[in-house]
């Protein structure tokens, strides 16, 4: 499968400079890396995005974690490879990224008060901003269809 055109923000240099800023930040406000892959991948499956999967796996399995993190992300409430705090960013990611299917709060007050046992200011921005970012990848690249593999 070939994408329909080009990326979008490779289109506007502008919109590519502020992208890569904004991904920059998210890793200066002191949230593990792994982590915020862990989350962004959990958003992609959810979206359905096989570009951004695949991109999110491969960056995993650079860094060394290990398939059973990797692999069970879909079943993170079952599988025994992630902690409380993992849990609560996971369950995080999921209220913001499932935002049309909530019919009142989009992140319950339960959701936030899990994360925020767990996670500081910064942190907590951090994975707020990942999930936001990773969204707005998934979206683009769902439209464009953007195929699995593909390198910029």
């Amino acid at each position: 499968m070939e994408a329909r055109m080009k990326n979008p923000a490779f289109a506007f240099p502008a919109a590519m400079e502020g992208i890569q800023k904004l991904v920059k930040a998210t890793h200066q406000g002191g949230a593990d890396p792994e982590l915020l892959e862990l989350i962004a991948l959990r958003a992609s499956q959810i979206n359905g995005c096989s570009a951004c999967v695949y991109g999110h796996v491969a960056n995993l399995k650079k860094s060394g974690v290990g398939d059973d993190r990797v692999g069970n992300v879909g079943a993170w409430r079952e599988a025994p490879f992630y902690s409380d705090a993992e849990r609560a960013a996971l369950q995080l990611a999921e209220s913001m990224t499932r935002q049309a299917d909530k019919s009142s709060e989009v992140v319950s007050n339960e959701v936030w008060d899990a994360v925020t046992d767990h996670f500081d200011e910064g942190q907590l921005s951090a994975i707020i901003l990942t999930v936001a970012l990773t969204n707005l990848f998934n979206r683009i690249n769902a439209t464009i269809q953007e195929p699995a593999g593909q390198t910029w």
